[in-house]
This record gives C-alpha cells, structure tokens and sequence, in this order.
C-alpha cells in the first residue's frame, strides 16, 4: 500500500474516517512510527476497535487506556509499561493513530 492509497488524515496523521481503516492501513502508519506490528499490537488495536464500535469514542486519556486494557486482558497487559513498550511516547494516542481512530480527547 503507497502513501497515496491511505484515506485521508488530520495534521496529527489520525484518520478522518475512522470506518476508511483496514490492517493495511494500520501497517502504513506504525511503519511511519517505527513500528513493526505483532500479535502483541494487534491484540491491543483490535481492542481499541472494538471500544470504538462500542462507545463511538476512543479512551478519552491515557490512564482511562491503560485501566481498559487492564479490564480487558489483566494486570500483565494493563499497565503503562507494557502499553508503552508497544506503542512508545503517549500509548494511548499512537495506538488509536495505528488503530485509524480518533485522537484520544485528553492526550497532549
């Protein structure tokens, strides 16, 4: 997929479209983060996806990301180590960035 094919994105690289999103995409924008997806990253994207279809918001901040992810998959997976391990700087706004959602409301 060329840079061309990706649906169109925000300043911040976040797409307009968060239903113009396919793992193809996902790909393109962590490759741009340095980031090469694992089972690990798409377990969390899936996550989020399935966050977004359900309250059509992604988490609004990074602690509300991280204690989420704890409900979801436990202690091990649940804190911001891991998460940030997997998605470095702020986690919770890169993977909604990979995962074709919008930007978290409360993240700098």
């Amino acid at each position: 997929m060329s840079e061309q094919q990706i649906p169109q994105r925000n300043n911040e690289g976040f797409l307009e479209d968060a239903w113009a999103w396919t793992p193809e995409v996902a790909e393109v924008i962590a490759s741009e983060d340095g980031i090469e997806l694992s089972g690990n990253h798409w377990e969390i994207i899936e996550f989020l996806r399935g966050f977004y279809k359900q309250h059509e918001v992604s988490p609004p901040s990074n602690r509300l990301f991280v204690k989420a992810v704890k409900e979801a998959f436990g202690e091990e997976k649940g804190n911001s180590i891991y998460l940030m391990q997997l998605f470095p700087g702020t986690p919770a706004k890169t993977a909604c960035r990979i995962a074709g959602l919008p930007r978290p409301t409360n993240c700098l």
